[in-house]
């Protein structure tokens, strides 16, 4: 591999261990903490392997009891590095075999291979340059748990996996089941021998290769790397060597392997997460929530309060002032309700109903609808993790409500200009009826005490006085009636604008509580999506 090519892979391998880090904390506290532990240790073991020599491959023979292991290891290293079976029963701990460039021991302490063996040069293990060690491992179907917990921890940290089966055990379902199927994403960096091929007769050796490649293939290696050996009569140990001193060469082991634990951690966290994108939070979804908590929070109540005060007020200040101090022994709905305060809206609570359960209920039911409406299409955990969003703020809701709409600006205290102007007319006109009144009143009495009793003025034939009395009556009732009517259009209208008011005000503590939580729920998952396909 060029030194190019090799910066290329190193900087792609860099983004996609930065992009599965992204993906597991964007999955924290949605996926298990199993699965995530999982890739941590996936992202660990490959930041302390690249931080050990790149020089050096580390190529590992795993194989099940009286597989001839150990014997394949000797034969490839071309030295009796490894004690056979013939006087050990297996192998009990990790044994190094070491060629070519220095720089070992920190990476066999990491491994923690206590056992070394700095080999001679043998056919093609002799280059300087290309740091190479085989390790002899335990037995993966030892009784003894300690050495199947050895293999199992070498299976995640070998650069190159070589399974050494044996005629008769190629297809135990043991090694296919626990490690080789599980592993079907390290193809690029597995071998297969099939030892022992000499106590088979000749003519079966190629159906038995074909149905072991058969049953890789169910793996799902199809093309893992296949060969035929036998370390008794040396029967492809050369191919075996010309195999492992490719892949030393080459230096491409440790980024593929590296690569390999990658994309098994991202499918993981895939089947985890399961496939898809939240719908997301949709205009319409986001106003019957607003609308659905307004009527919960009984929005509809202050509203016609609203209306009904203004009325009220506008009868106070515009009715025939003979009758309309009777208006006055009537509430102000918006005083009953406690919204005529000029107090801060953190210090002023509202006298609305508290809500009961019907109004809990429709408002859990609007929290509900709305997590389940930004959540369609997502994958199980992460339409919980929505609408677990949702409901966190939701015992705050009430609270937040109320504050709200204290707060929200309903004109309550702002006067109308025409309240002034038929104010005025409306003492004139009573005051023009009080003066015909007086007028009729002052020559009553003179008529009464017998003194003369000036000619009243007459227009069109009534007199002045009497004008003056039904003028201003008529006056102050057409008044009244109209200016209730005026009052009656100005306080739909100031309705309408508190509405508005009190609906963005409920719309901005959905908001906070609900919608933003929610929101921030459905941009994980696309990021966590996003991550993961760039991990993959």
């Amino acid at each position: 591999m060029s030194r190019h090519s090799g910066a290329r892979e190193a900087t792609r391998l860099d983004r996609r261990l930065e992009a599965l880090n992204d993906a597991r904390e964007l999955a924290g506290g949605v996926l298990p903490d199993e699965t995530l532990d999982g890739v941590l240790g996936v992202l660990e073991r490959a930041s302390s392997r690249r931080s050990l020599s790149a020089d050096h491959t580390v190529v590992g023979f795993f194989g099940a009891t009286g597989s001839g292991k150990s014997s394949l290891f000797n034969a490839v290293s071309g030295a009796e590095i490894a004690t056979a079976a013939a006087r050990r029963p297996t192998t009990s701990e990790p044994l190094a075999g070491v060629w070519g460039a220095a720089g070992s021991e920190p990476l066999l302490d990491w491994l923690d291979v206590r056992k070394r063996h700095h080999a001679a040069p043998v056919d093609g293990f002799a280059d300087e340059d290309t740091g190479l060690i085989l390790l002899d491992l335990p037995d993966f179907d030892s009784t003894r748990e300690a050495n199947r917990e050895v293999v199992r921890r070498m299976v995640g940290l070998v650069d190159v996996l070589v399974w050494v089966l044996d005629p008769q055990k190629y297809a135990d379902a043991a090694v296919h089941k626990d490690f080789l199927a599980p592993l079907a994403s390290h193809g690029a960096v597995t071998m297969v021998v099939l030892n022992q091929v000499d106590r088979l007769p000749e003519h079966d050796v190629r159906p038995v290769l074909e149905s072991l490649h058969g049953i890789l293939a169910r793996d799902g290696l199809s093309r893992v790397h296949v060969m035929a050996a036998s370390a008794l009569t040396g029967t492809g140990i050369q191919d075996v060597r010309a195999a492992i001193r490719r892949a030393a060469v080459q230096r491409k082991a440790q980024a593929q392997r590296l690569a390999a634990d990658v994309t098994k951690a991202a499918e993981l966290l895939g089947e985890a997460s399961g496939e898809g994108e939240a719908a997301g939070i949709k205009a319409a979804s986001r106003s019957r929530l607003a609308d659905e908590l307004a009527t919960a929070a009984n929005v509809p109540v202050v509203v016609r309060a609203v209306a009904d005060s203004y009325r009220l007020e506008a009868t106070r200040r515009t009715g025939w002032p003979v009758t309309r101090w009777l208006s006055r022994f009537r509430p102000d709905p918006l005083r009953r309700l406690n919204l005529r305060s000029n107090a801060p809206a953190e210090l002023n609570r509202t006298s609305l109903p508290a809500a009961g359960a019907p109004e809990r209920a429709r408002a859990d039911a609007a929290v509900r609808h709305f997590a389940d409406a930004a959540g369609a299409g997502a994958p199980g955990p992460w339409r919980a993790a929505i609408r677990g969003a949702a409901r966190e703020g939701r015992e705050r809701l009430p609270d937040a409500l109320d504050q709200a709409i204290a707060g929200a600006d309903l004109a309550a205290n702002r006067r109308s200009w025409w309240w002034q102007v038929f104010n005025v007319v409306q003492w004139a006109a009573l005051l023009t009826v009080l003066g015909g009144l007086g007028w009729l009143g002052v020559l009553a009495g003179l008529g009464y005490l017998q003194l003369p009793v000036p000619e009243v003025p007459r227009v069109e034939g009534w007199p002045v006085p009497t004008l003056m009395i039904a003028f201003g009556v008529v006056l102050g009732v057409v008044l009244a009636i109209l200016g209730r009517f005026i009052a009656g259009a100005a306080a739909r209208s100031r309705a309408r604008k508190a509405r508005r008011r009190l609906h963005a005000a409920v719309a901005k503590v959905a908001g906070e509580l609900v919608v933003e939580p929610v929101d921030a729920e459905v941009r994980r998952l696309e990021a966590f999506n996003a991550a993961l396909k760039a991990a993959k």
